[in-house]
């Protein structure tokens, strides 16, 4: 009987495959030599012109939108701006608006119809990409959007803000988000008595090459929306502001952008179903899908919390691409929080520290568990590395701890696995019966893990207490399937050495039954 093979195969779930855009974070922008040449030329030439251009309109703007407010409460509106007021704001400042974005260099073309506020109370507008995205407000009429408070008391444009009598965020008010949303739930449910609310449901920004996750606060009121459709169809990206690459500077030397507000289908507006209603979650996907379709892109899971982690990942000396997990299909598909998986990134972090590209090879790994590359090891290493490339990058190990590791990490595996190392039922463990277990289990004949259980031991008395064995499981839990497989490897030995006894047995039985059929047939040929 040839011997049992150690493979474990884990099948991949399609749900956690990597995305088709892998970083919508980053700007990749390459200038020509005749770029170069262009930016310098035209900086010298039209910065000084926009600057002049745009202050004259500021100059003749900010009065206006002084008169507009005087009088108006700071925060928290009682009433929607009616009257003249709201003449000035529709017509006269956003005229101004436009003409100081055209003194930026951009050109609109609008495609199809706004509606009104009573058939589409909120318009959700993506992808977005940059501050200059501001500019749909401008085109839109002022509508009211969500903006941070502390903005209201920004010189000049503070002022331009209070002219949309904003839905306003705090970051100090632990209630803020609560507050948010029934604001926008008070406007929306209002049958067009307060302006449309502009949302960005993406909530960050990103360099077009997909739509990322939908926040739900577009959508929990469960009223109709219109998605605007924001396009900048220049051959140069220099629009996007992404958290890695170039910024917009570059953006004044550029003579003429593009931005298109497209209907999707020449369709008004998108209306909830019950179901959608019940769960936002549900609408926002259906609005973000048919949004992607009409823009010819995919869709991802990537959402703010990815930039938190990218963050985290610079601060602990990583690639900032290390911290993309897709954080939205993670979270839901593991039942993990943002806290959780910034200690697995800290966890991470001390393995990949020394690999470059923030990848962990077999060898890295094998030196953070302090064990040898053995086949046991191996097929560990392998359990995490689900595409195959001979590296694990941070997706992997939250996916790999998480579903294989903590699952395997528990009491009952521990206290087996302390069992197996007291060899002698002395409730401690010494080095030699720890060092020969491991050389079983991992297939190594000459083993030293002398490192490896002094860490374990934390007093240094020279045994291996349970609760020092249990602390360090549960903080360790890489371990845990390796001790796992241990036991299935021996259940599965069992199991062969049990079939074949019973083959044996079953063949020592045939062959007396055979023996005895003989001597019955000759003593019957003896009678005759």
């Amino acid at each position: 009987m040839p011997p049992p093979q150690r493979v474990f195969a884990l099948p991949r779930q399609q749900s956690l495959l990597l995305p088709e855009v892998l970083n919508p974070f980053v700007l990749d922008l390459k200038l020509s030599k005749g770029d170069k040449i262009k930016f310098v030329l035209l900086g010298f030439l039209l910065v000084p012109l926009r600057t002049i251009c745009m202050v004259l309109v500021l100059l003749v703007t900010w009065p206006i939108a002084a008169i507009v407010t005087l009088g108006q409460p700071l925060k928290g509106a009682v009433e929607p701006m009616a009257g003249w007021r709201r003449f000035l704001c529709r017509v006269v400042i956003s005229s101004l608006g436009q003409l100081y974005y055209l003194a930026m260099g951009f050109r609109v073309v609008v495609k199809g119809q706004q509606v009104s506020s009573a058939q589409a109370p909120i318009l959700v507008v993506a992808p977005h990409s940059s501050f200059f995205d501001g500019i749909v407000c401008i085109v839109a009429g002022l509508p009211s959007t969500v903006s941070r408070t502390e903005t209201l008391f920004v010189p000049i444009f503070g002022r331009f803000l209070r002219c949309l009598q904003p839905v306003l965020v705090s970051r100090v008010d632990p209630d803020s988000r609560k507050n948010t949303i029934l604001e926008i739930e008070k406007r929306s449910t209002s049958g067009g008595h307060w302006p449309q609310v502009l949302i960005f449901p993406e909530g960050t920004c990103t360099n077009r090459s997909c739509l990322i996750t939908f926040k739900q606060g577009a959508f929990i009121p469960g009223v109709p929306v219109q998605p605007v459709l924001l396009k900048y169809p220049n051959k140069l990206d220099t629009i996007s502001w992404t958290w890695q690459g170039p910024h917009q500077w570059l953006m004044v030397n550029k003579t003429v952008k593009v931005i298109s507000l497209s209907q999707m289908n020449q369709s008004r507006k998108l209306v909830p179903t019950e179901d959608e209603k019940k769960s936002p979650s549900l609408f926002a996907n259906r609005v973000r899908a048919l949004m992607a379709q009409e823009l010819g892109l995919p869709v991802t899971d990537h959402t703010y919390e990815d930039c938190r982690l990218m963050i985290s990942a610079g601060e602990l000396t990583l690639p900032m691409e290390t911290g993309l997990v897709e954080f939205t299909k993670i979270s839901k598909k593991l039942n993990l929080k943002w806290d959780n998986v910034r200690k697995e990134l800290e966890s991470f972090s001390a393995i990949a520290s020394s690999c470059k590209g923030g990848r962990i090879k077999i060898e890295e790994f094998a030196s953070f568990l302090k064990l040898p590359v053995s086949p046991a090891l191996q097929e560990l290493f392998a359990l995490f590395d689900r595409d195959g490339n001979g590296t694990i990058d941070f997706r992997e190990y939250v996916i790999g701890v998480t579903v294989l590791c903590r699952p395997a990490n528990t009491e009952e595996v521990i206290q087996m696995a302390f069992k197996l190392f007291d060899t002698d039922e002395d409730q401690s463990i010494t080095q030699e019966e720890f060092s020969s277990l491991l050389r079983s289990a991992l297939g190594v004949s000459d083993l030293n893990v002398s490192s490896l259980f002094r860490e374990i031991d934390t007093d240094g008395s020279g045994h291996i207490t349970y609760s020092e064995f249990e602390s360090f499981a549960l903080s360790h839990p890489e371990y845990a399937k390796l001790f796992t497989t241990y036991l299935e490897l021996q259940r599965y030995y069992a199991l062969q050495e049990a079939e074949l006894d019973s083959i044996c047995s079953s063949c020592s039985s045939e062959d007396l039954r055979s023996e005895d059929n003989q001597e019955g047939s000759t003593s019957d040929k003896k009678e005759d």
